[in-house]
């Protein structure tokens, strides 16, 4: 199996691509083939001591920048590493792609290089986050700020079939993220999206939940539109950050407060892992045909390992393929 990675997306390339893709090929057994300038991915190799003997390496000589255009990578930046990288994915020299670039291009470039699974109106990002009883998946976070209700359907039966596959949840509890929990809250979109979700006899849809139920466990699944999505998304992240950065500054306090912490320093360190993103590796790109993970722009060389094994596991389940016959599942019973 070969995982193709951009090595130059992200605030930390090719540095940390380099390591995190290194790591994976050591520890997963995995095929890689770097995508990027090939004379900058061997002189930053050189200059850490990074062998690259078995690691492939397509050339790619321009980037997308995080402040370039998404529709940029399908016009002036066709050699960038990101728009090479999906091509390659397309033309079947890999089994998966990672990038942690900018998530418009990748979005944009993966609809029309990589192109949509048939039947799939919109691509969905998803993002597993922890919650207290176990992992769940939010979708979408980003792809599309604009959704219709059949989009949201397609968005609960693409997040189901993710669940299970990869979170190994059996039937796993679908919501919508609505302002409250009874049928009637929500605006025109999520009350003609409730009453899709409601009929749709593939998934296990338990209603509305209110956000603030997600974080102890109340859904597997949790289905947005893509601008409330990244929202819930982001702000997640910032309390996560937040709240492990207050425990660190409160335990700092005095003698005896360090000494406390001394104590459950074991149940502190789990807690930061539980909350630590680089752990979920990245964000899967649903509905295009070819195995997308969306890496966290920050990610560091752990992140990319975990995303490259993420990539590995979604190419082995054949998520793509369930997905595509999900959709023609459904297209028939209509």
């Amino acid at each position: 199996m070969k995982i193709i990675v951009d090595a130059f997306g992200g605030d930390n390339a090719p540095l940390e691509i380099i390591r995190g893709s290194r790591s994976a090929k050591n520890d997963f057994g995995v095929d890689i083939a770097l995508v990027g300038d090939k004379e900058k991915i061997f002189s930053c190799a050189a200059q850490n001591k990074i062998s690259l003997n078995d690691i492939d390496i397509i050339d790619a000589p321009d980037v997308i920048a995080m402040t370039d255009q998404p529709g940029e990578i399908l016009k002036s930046k066709k050699e960038s590493s990101m728009a090479v990288g999906l091509q390659a994915l397309a033309d079947g020299k890999g089994d998966a792609f990672v990038s942690a670039g900018s998530t418009g291009a990748l979005v944009m470039g993966a609809t029309f290089i990589v192109k949509r699974i048939r039947g799939v109106k919109r691509p969905a990002i998803g993002s597993v986050l922890p919650s207290n009883d176990k992992p769940f998946l939010l979708l979408d976070c980003g792809a599309n700020a604009d959704c219709t209700a059949e989009h949201l359907k397609q968005f609960a039966q693409m997040g189901a079939i993710y669940s299970e596959k990869f979170v190994k949840v059996q039937s796993p509890r679908v919501a919508l993220a609505n302002i409250g929990t009874e049928d009637s809250k929500g605006d025109r979109l999520r009350h003609e999206a409730f009453d899709l979700l409601k009929d749709t006899k593939e998934i296990n849809f338990i209603g509305n939940v209110e956000t603030r139920d997600v974080p102890y466990g109340c859904c597997d699944v949790l289905v947005a539109d893509g601008f409330t999505g990244n929202i819930i998304l982001k702000l997640y992240e910032g309390v996560a950050g937040a709240m492990m950065a207050n425990i660190k500054s409160i335990f700092k306090k005095s003698s005896i407060t360090m000494l406390a912490a001394m104590m459950v320093k074991g149940g502190l360190l789990a807690l930061k892992v539980r909350m630590d993103y680089s752990e979920f590796g990245g964000a899967p790109l649903l509905g295009v045909n070819g195995v997308v993970i969306k890496a966290h722009g920050s990610s560091d060389a752990k992140a990319i390992r975990n995303a490259i094994k993420q990539a590995k596991t979604c190419a082995e389940k054949n998520i793509v393929g369930t997905i595509a016959q999900s959709v023609r599942d459904a297209a028939d019973a209509e």
